[in-house]
Parts: C-alpha cells; sequence; structure tokens
C-alpha cells in the first residue's frame, strides 16, 4: 500500500459496480436501438424493392399483351371513303383465230 492511501472501501466497491453495470445497461440499450433502426431500413428498402418489381412485372405484361407478339391482330374496318366511279372502258373483243384448231364447233342444238 502506498503511504496515504486507505484500502477500498466498500461503498466504493459497490459505486465502482453500479456504474459498470450502468456502462452496460447503456451499451445493450444502444444496441438494440441500432437494431430496431436497421430493421425497419431494411423493411422499407425491401417494401421499395419489392413495389418496383411488381410494377415491372405488371408493366412488362401490359406492353407484351398490348405491343408484343400476344397482341391482337386490327380487324379490318369499313371505310366510308367514296370509292371512284368506274370509266368506261371498251375491252377487246376476242377475234377467230384464223388457224383451225382440230375441235368441233358447237352449233346450234335443235330441240325436237
Amino acid at each position: 500500500m502506498a503511504s496515504g492511501s486507505k484500502p477500498p472501501s466498500g461503498k466504493d466497491r459497490a459505486g465502482r459496480a453500479a456504474r459498470e453495470r450502468a456502462r452496460l445497461y447503456q451499451a445493450r440499450a444502444a444496441y438494440h436501438q441500432g437494431q430496431q433502426r436497421r430493421r425497419t431500413r431494411d423493411n422499407w428498402t425491401a417494401g421499395i424493392v419489392a413495389g418496383v418489381l411488381i410494377l415491372g412485372a405488371i408493366g412488362s405484361q401490359v406492353l407484351y399483351y398490348t405491343v408484343g407478339p400476344a397482341a391482337p391482330e386490327p380487324a379490318p374496318t369499313q371505310t366510308t371513303s367514296p370509292s371512284p366511279t368506274p370509266t368506261q372502258t371498251t375491252s377487246p373483243s376476242p377475234t377467230p383465230s384464223a388457224t383451225p384448231t382440230g375441235e368441233p364447233v358447237p352449233g346450234p342444238t335443235e330441240t325436237p
């Protein structure tokens, strides 16, 4: 023992133990609060990512069925625009050929 110092009393020992318990309690409380903040942040992040994935899936399905290969074929529509009037054209009439084909030419049939 050093000169002028006295042996530790019971009050000092109890106070030191109480300070240690308070320090450990504060450390555990701070750790627990940090865990709660991390869980909250992770839940928000997971919710946002899930929402983006769901919206992306819905958007891709809408695009696939409206623009992609699964898009319905457009139905033909009737136009109400006036059609051009036919013009008088002279069509060439068949002319008899000069060479005989060897087939008998059917004549008028007589009825009995």
